[in-house]
């Protein structure tokens, strides 16, 4: 789970873009004058883009070494200077922007109805939907405050990630009630875990989840009983899909894109399961950090730097002193592709900006409804 990955539509306001998917469809054929027209721009963009790498590529390719021997010192356990980053703000790219082309077809993104109709169709599967907003926000809390989040990070992550009064089954692109709204990935919930996500945390994470689910069967009776029986029996198959593969976030994407893969996402929508995948999506991240000797406790914006850009990248982060902080670019925790796509790190450029503006949203969301609620349930 080291990979840097952004995995919401909250993350548009700082971490962005890196996996936003066009959702242009090409309503008629093209004209031969309309594709001549895109050609053009496209050699012209090229072009643009050939000239700037002359620059950006040695930037970049710092980046990367640098990266790659703090990561050594650290496994060795030596100390990492400011030397060990690059220093210099990256170039900037100022060409033509890359022109769509008018012949590609849509790209549709799974939706929660998608989510359902594949658990019943792949496993007979209907989640549990809780009552109301606020028994899901109960469970998830009493989940997280056993597992060790505090209530100041699990209140002000869910306002970043699920814009303060984001349901349980608020989805990346569709928090706001607007005709024009879509969806721009799979991420759910109040953490926005990607389907990746959760088939991963099942490969990793899933006889933890079982035992959960044994502990409350053991202790129901009758109707409640069977049906969390019933559920476990669901969640081993589901655990075993997600073992079909070896343990590596590539080959966990493929799967989530399976019919199965989808299916398995529904299980976010479930009473007992759902705050489960919330609650350890996050504490994944407070578990890497201690393994690796970081001892201080996590603020609720180091914790998101975790969420946002993966585990490894996001301990390289707040790892720096924050003396350091207001001197180190945050281009040295991205590649250049996931930076260019990133707005918001771009603007906040150094360490001490990027952290300030995600308190800066988290102060913001946590004003909000559904964030007051959550904190209640603590």
């Amino acid at each position: 789970m080291l990979a840097a990955r952004v995995i919401n539509h909250r993350a548009a306001r700082l971490l962005v873009a890196a996996i936003a998917i066009v959702l242009m469809s090409a309503a008629s054929a093209q004209t031969p004058e309309q594709m001549a027209e895109y050609r053009a721009r496209l050699a012209q963009y090229n072009a643009a883009r050939e000239a700037y790498q002359v620059h950006a590529a040695p930037y970049w390719a710092a980046v990367k070494a640098k990266r790659a021997e703090r990561f050594a010192k650290r496994r060795a356990h030596r100390e990492i200077t400011l030397d060990d980053y690059v220093l210099i703000q990256p170039p900037e790219y100022t060409g033509p922007k890359k022109p769509v082309d008018p012949s590609a077809t849509a790209t549709e993104v799974p939706v929660v109805a998608d989510f359902l109709r594949h658990a019943a169709e792949q496993f007979d599967f209907t989640p549990d939907r809780p009552s109301n907003e606020i028994a899901f926000k109960r469970a998830y809390a009493r989940v997280a405050a056993a597992a060790g989040l505090t209530k100041d990070q699990a209140v002000r992550i869910y306002g970043f990630e699920a814009t303060g009064n984001g349901t349980y089954v608020v989805q990346a692109g569709l928090e706001y009630d607007k005709p024009d709204a879509m969806p721009i990935t799979t991420a759910l919930g109040y953490n926005q875990l990607l389907s990746t996500n959760t088939v991963e945390l099942l490969a990793e994470q899933g006889g933890q989840f079982i035992d959960a689910l044994k502990n409350r069967a053991a202790e129901a009776s009758g109707a409640r009983k069977a049906a969390l029986e019933r559920k476990i029996a669901t969640l081993r198959k589901m655990v075993a899909f997600s073992h079909s593969v070896r343990d590596d976030w590539n080959l966990h994407e493929r799967l989530a894109g399976t019919p199965k893969g989808l299916a398995v996402h529904a299980l976010n929508l479930d009473i007992d399961v759902g705050p489960l995948l919330q609650t350890q999506k996050l504490m994944t991240s407070v578990i890497f950090a201690r393994q690796r000797g970081y001892s201080a406790p996590l603020t609720a914006a180091e914790l998101e730097m975790m969420n946002l850009t993966g585990d490894g990248n996001g301990l390289d982060m707040i790892s720096l002193p924050p003396n350091l902080r207001k001197q180190v670019p945050t281009s040295n925790f991205f590649t250049q592709s996931g930076y260019e796509h990133n707005p918001v790190a771009r603007r906040a450029n150094v360490v001490s900006a990027l952290l300030a503006a995600t308190d800066a949203v988290m102060d913001r969301e946590t004003q909000l409804q559904g964030a007051k609620d959550l904190a209640a349930q603590f």
